[in-house]
């Protein structure tokens, strides 16, 4: 595919109106071809009114047909893989094998809502058939179903530039629920963007859909962010990046004169928690799996269990020194940004101000963009004194934090604010401090993961990646797994009408043999 940089609205692509941009190459500092093209508020109010327009038709899409078009999808991105991965290699320093992995994942997460489609039950459909001779009062016929909640924004990411970005979960799971997108790319990676994009801008037109079920926007600096979110077609944005930048929106959302959800993944560090039976079983293994955990995708991921906490006791300086063996070993690598780069520094130099202690470190930086991989000790009372040794540190950093028994392990878990993930170690003679923990753990994370770490996490039916803020704007939905597509869905009732009118789902024949709530019993008849 020769990329053009254009902008993809709707079945167009539209050249630049508000300037240009090249894609950085952060392992050469070289510039890559060709110039990629920037929009403004012309653009973004095009592309949502083709998506206002295309959502009545594909929102009616029978189920089989949507299934159909999110197969097409991950058919494309299969067959694109080595393309995707080479080029966003190009734009990442990057191997190009991680990324033609990630391809193959997002391909399956596509499947994977096919199917959830196919199935109907996020439908979520209800029947309570009428009851003339009820008495006091008749009972009308009452049938629910959930229904599409209109156009979506998604603002791609910059650390996992095809799962979190373009072809995503948030892309997925949106056009599985039958809403037209209308996706921000970051600028971070705007040719492979461009290809994702152009992907399924195919895919819509080889399935005969309305060319609004999709678009691709690209903008310089907050302004087309902040047209995409006060525009009123939209219905509802996703965000996957930084506390500042999700509130930024999420606040803006709400000053809206219609209000719309917000549904950001933000900040997290996704604490381990080692007691005291497992750490001398077994400390060694866990300081060296920690670093090579940790230290994925040069630390860029928010699964990354940032900070481990133990007790001083049988096994820590086992663990402490595998850990330092480990970072030893890590070459240093390109980030994926300057700006990533340059924030790294600084939180580095801010988690040393407050008391942090250096154990180790890899490979010194060769390259502008390189991050050094840390590894960095307190103790449990300076982490309880300093709040900010409790905050993200996006990059390639780890924590330790020798505790002085598991009081002051309960201490410091409470101290925490909402997190996508927690992850415990323990043998069968933690049982005590095991069940003390886990209910604290519970009100502050939405996964919580037993004997291993936190990264990587399943695509299914059972992931929550979601957790109490600042982790998500809202906790009680995840952005990733196939029950993101509750987030754009909503309940409508339909009362007493006539079978023929009614939705097919909901329909007395259930020609889709869908299983329904029928009279508080579950049935496929």
């Amino acid at each position: 595919m020769t990329l053009t940089g254009e902008l993809l609205i709707g079945a167009s692509r539209v050249p630049a109106t508000a300037g240009v941009m090249k894609a950085f190459n952060p392992a050469t500092g070289e510039l890559i071809e060709p110039e990629f093209a920037f929009g403004g508020r012309a653009e973004v109010d095009r592309a949502l009114h083709l998506a206002d327009d295309a959502f009545d038709s594909y929102s009616h899409t029978g189920l089989a047909e949507r299934a159909a078009f999110l197969d097409l999808i991950a058919d494309k991105l299969e067959a694109a893989k080595d393309e995707i991965a080479a080029r966003t290699a190009l734009e990442t320093g990057l191997p190009a094998a991680q990324f033609e992995g990630e391809t193959v994942r997002a391909a399956g997460v596509f499947r994977k809502f096919a199917t959830v489609v196919r199935q109907g039950r996020f439908l979520q459909t209800a029947i309570d058939p009428a009851q003339p001779d009820r008495l006091p009062t008749p009972r009308m016929d009452h049938r629910l179903q959930k229904v599409a909640l209109g156009p979506v924004v998604i603002f791609g990411a910059s650390n996992f530039p095809i799962s979190y970005s373009v072809a995503g979960n948030d892309t997925a799971s949106a056009l599985a629920a039958g809403c037209p997108v209308v996706l921000k790319a970051h600028n971070a990676h705007p040719g492979a963007s461009e290809i994702q994009g152009r992907i399924i801008q195919q895919a819509v037109a080889e399935a005969g859909l309305h060319e609004g079920v999709f678009s691709l926007v690209r903008g310089d600096g907050n302004e087309i962010g902040e047209a995409l979110v006060d525009h009123p077609l939209v219905r509802a944005v996703t965000f996957t990046g930084s506390e500042g930048g999700g509130m930024a929106l999420y606040r803006r959302a709400q000053k809206r004169p219609d209000p719309i959800p917000v549904f950001t993944e933000m900040t997290s560090v996704n604490p381990t928690f080692v007691l005291p039976g497992a750490l001398a079983a077994r400390g060694a293994e866990i300081g060296t799996g920690l670093v090579q955990r940790g230290m994925y995708n040069v630390g860029q991921a928010c699964l990354k269990p940032a900070i481990l906490f133990a007790v001083d006791g049988p096994g820590y300086a086992e663990l402490r020194d595998a850990a330092v063996a480990e970072v030893e070993k890590v070459d240093a690598r390109p980030m994926l940004t300057m700006g990533i780069h340059d924030t790294y520094t600084r939180n580095v130099q801010r988690m040393q101000d407050h008391g942090a202690t250096r154990l180790g470190s890899g490979e010194a930086p060769v390259r502008a963009a390189d991050g050094q991989s840390l590894l960095l000790e307190v103790t449990g009372e300076q982490i309880l004194a300093e709040p900010a040794l409790r905050e993200e540190v996006f990059g390639p950093t780890l924590l330790l934090v020798r505790l002085t028994g598991t009081e002051q392990m309960l201490e410091v878990a409470r101290a925490f604010r909402g997190q996508l993930s927690a992850t415990m170690h323990a043998e069968s003679t933690d049982r005590s401090v095991a069940e003390q923990l886990l209910p604290v753990l519970e009100r502050r994370t939405g996964r919580i993961v037993f004997n291993a770490f936190s990264i990587p996490q399943e695509v299914s039916y059972a992931s929550t990646h979601g957790g109490p803020f600042p982790a998500t704007s809202d906790s009680r939905f995840t952005s990733v797994g196939m029950g993101a597509i509750e987030r754009f869905v909503r309940p409508v009732t339909y009362q007493n009408f006539p079978d023929e009118l009614l939705p097919q789902p909901l329909r007395e024949t259930n020609e889709l043999h869908l299983w329904r709530l029928v009279d508080g019993e579950l049935t496929r008849d």
